[in-house]
């Protein structure tokens, strides 16, 4: 039997009852995506049934006792989003050389958000930008997130890696067409939908992982004897149809590199 819990706008302050729910129904393991949030509800309601979690820092938000060696009863798979953000900085300030504002959309909910800001803040010290941080964990904040943007002329956007944002990818890309602001985004998704560039872990192949461990767990292995596992190849994906829109012209240099060009 599955279970599944679908995200909504509300699924934050819902996280504890349904972590609740699923070990009332004694389920034999969890699968938590849109870690750390959902991984730290299960792990509260929980030290017995194995828990898999995807994404998110598992060390940094306590999920795990190290990479190598979780312990207890949580493993997983991380996509290295805080990781991958200074990259993003990069790439945008490549993409988009004459911004001197760099918009940072976060999700306020999750544990890790102040390092990973940090971690941009440093990355943009470094290119000589300024940082401006906005946070949204609803809907409606992220139409006021891009209202801002407009307000603060921000040059570009890094749209930080989070499940509720890649829910809401539709919305994001929507956005960021209306307002033109050039913005990139984790996962490839978004520029499948029509954003324009992505640098990321594949979802797919994360969530095949996950799904793996499922199994191995299943067929009576421990999530302690599990290290957790870091994607080692990342995509990058550019939609030219959008940079078009934008009246961005790609570098060369950026379009060598890239796994996939949509035109």
């Amino acid at each position: 039997m599955v279970i599944e819990y679908r995200w909504a706008e509300d699924h934050y302050d819902r996280l504890p009852a349904l972590a609740a729910d699923l070990v009332g129904r004694n389920v034999d393991v969890i699968l938590a995506t849109g870690a750390p949030s959902s991984a730290l509800a299960a792990k509260t309601a929980t030290s017995t049934i194995p828990i898999v979690f995807t994404g998110g820092d598992p060390v940094a938000a306590g999920l795990v006792a190290s990479l190598a060696r979780p312990g207890g009863n949580l493993t997983g798979m991380t996509f290295m989003e805080g990781e991958l953000m200074p990259k993003q900085v990069e790439l945008l300030s490549e993409l988009v050389p004459q911004a001197r504002v760099i918009g940072l959309l976060v999700n306020p909910h999750s544990p890790t958000v102040e390092r990973n800001i940090e971690d941009v803040q440093e990355a943009a010290r470094v290119k000589g930008v300024q940082l401006q941080v906005l946070k949204a964990g609803r809907e409606s904040e992220i139409d006021a997130a891009f209202a801002t943007l407009d307000r603060l002329q921000a040059g570009s956007l890094l749209v930080g890696g989070n499940l509720f944002f890649f829910n809401q990818r539709e919305q994001f890309v929507a956005l960021a067409a209306r307002h033109a602001v050039p913005a990139i985004y984790e996962r490839r998704e978004f520029a499948e939908a029509g954003g324009l560039i992505t640098y990321g872990a594949s979802f797919t192949a994360v969530a095949r992982q996950a799904g793996a461990y499922v199994g191995r767990i299943l067929s009576g292995e421990k999530p302690a004897d599990l290290p957790v596992q870091q994607p080692t190849t990342f995509e990058l994906v550019v939609n030219l149809k959008t940079a078009k829109t934008l009246g961005l012209t790609v570098p060369p240099s950026i379009l060598a590199r890239a796994d996939e060009v949509i035109e």
